[in-house]
């Protein structure tokens, strides 16, 4: 099975939010990373991605542009193809409000990625042109 997953790494005032993943989550429980999920039949990757952004934070978004598509493997029968795009918030910047896929959040400057995201999403980072372009990598 191939799965699509779209993240978003969501700047605001010069820090990017952080979801950690509940203790009961299949693949990374308790890791940090940065908000989405997967793509639905018909849906397009901006609209996928916007919405669940805002399933998992409560946060309206927009995507921008793409930092990095990878892929990998979470078992011998899954296949996950991971598009994260730079985004922003849209209207009225609100309180974060986690669902219950998610057990914290945290800001956190660029800067700090490496104390909180796990080696594979950094070196995605560290080799894309367009996150170093914007102060991501």
């Amino acid at each position: 099975m191939i799965v699509v997953a779209l993240k978003g790494l969501i700047l605001h005032e010069g820090q990017a939010l952080l979801l950690r993943r509940s203790d009961t989550d299949e693949t990374g429980p308790g890791t940090w990373e940065f908000p989405g999920g997967k793509l639905e039949f018909g849906e397009k990757l901006e609209d996928a991605l916007a919405r669940e952004i805002e399933e998992e934070t409560g946060l309206r978004t927009a995507a921008g542009e793409l930092l990095y598509a990878a892929t990998f493997l979470t078992n011998p029968e899954r296949q996950v193809v991971l598009l994260t795009y730079a985004c922003r918030i849209t209207g009225d910047f609100m309180p974060v409000a986690l669902s219950p896929e998610h057990s914290g959040y945290r800001w956190v400057s660029p800067e700090e990625f490496g104390d909180w995201l796990p080696a594979p999403i950094l070196a995605e980072l560290a080799s894309s042109a367009a996150a170093r372009r914007l102060g991501f990598g």
